[in-house]
Order: C-alpha cells, then sequence, then structure tokens
C-alpha cells in the first residue's frame, strides 16, 4: 500500500518541518517498510511525531513506527527485543520495542536495515498464526 493515504500525506506535512536531509531518509524508511510489507496499514500520530506501520490501526497489529529526528530517523521495532541483531543496530532497552537509527538514503537499503525489517515482520506473523 505505497499510495497515499491521509495519514502518509499528513506525516509528509509533518515531514515539511525537518530538514530536506531527514525528511528524504524518514520517506526511504517507509518505501522500505512498505515495500516489504506491503498490505500494511499506516496511521498518522501527530502527537508524538510518528508514523505507525501496521497490519492493523490498533496497537496490537503496530509493527513499525517511524520517528523523525534532528540528526536521524529512528525506525521503531515493536517485537525488537526478540529480533537477531547480527549488526548490532539493533538499539533500546525497552521492555518489549526496540529501534534502529538510520542516519542517509542508503541506510534505508542497507543490509542491516532490510534485515531488521523482515525479522520483525517475520515475528509478528509467528505470532499471529499461533
Amino acid at each position: 500500500m505505497t499510495e497515499a493515504t491521509d495519514d502518509a500525506a499528513a506525516f509528509e506535512q509533518f515531514l515539511a518541518g525537518s530538514t530536506p536531509e531527514i525528511a528524504a531518509v524518514a520517506r526511504a524508511v517507509r518505501l522500505a517498510v512498505l515495500g516489504r510489507f506491503p498490505d500494511a496499514i499506516e496511521w498518522f500520530d501527530p502527537g508524538n511525531g510518528l508514523l505507525g506501520i501496521g497490519a492493523t490501526r490498533t496497537m496490537k497489529g503496530l509493527l513499525f513506527a517511524i520517528i523523525p529526528h534532528r540528526s536521524h530517523v529512528n525506525l521503531q521495532l515493536v517485537d525488537g527485543v526478540d529480533l537477531p541483531n547480527p549488526f548490532g543496530k539493533v538499539e533500546g532497552t525497552g521492555k518489549r520495542a526496540r529501534h534502529v537509527k538510520v542516519r542517509s538514503i542508503e541506510d534505508a537499503a542497507a543490509p542491516w536495515l532490510i534485515a531488521a525489517i523482515e525479522a520483525q515482520i517475520a515475528i509478528f506473523q509467528a505470532r499471529t498464526t499461533t
């Protein structure tokens, strides 16, 4: 579902407040996730400045959140605590979620990011089919 939705459009408007570089990275991360999870549903949370991506518009269905910062974009991984981390890029200390810092458009296509996205989707699918 890479076509524009109201939430994707709202996120795009939100990105206007970021630097052009960070906005481009956020867009690239979004496309990297949606390219591997084409049936995803997106929703923009203006209060937290994030674009949620999941199987449903609920916290239970949430898999990812894209959060732009000043010098990077965080890709939140809801099941991050359970993800493999062979590249050492998954960070955080939360009970469940972790994140990766994406600092460039090149990072958005890097093997470590693609591996994290695919692992998050696989864990979610395993959790929902059992």
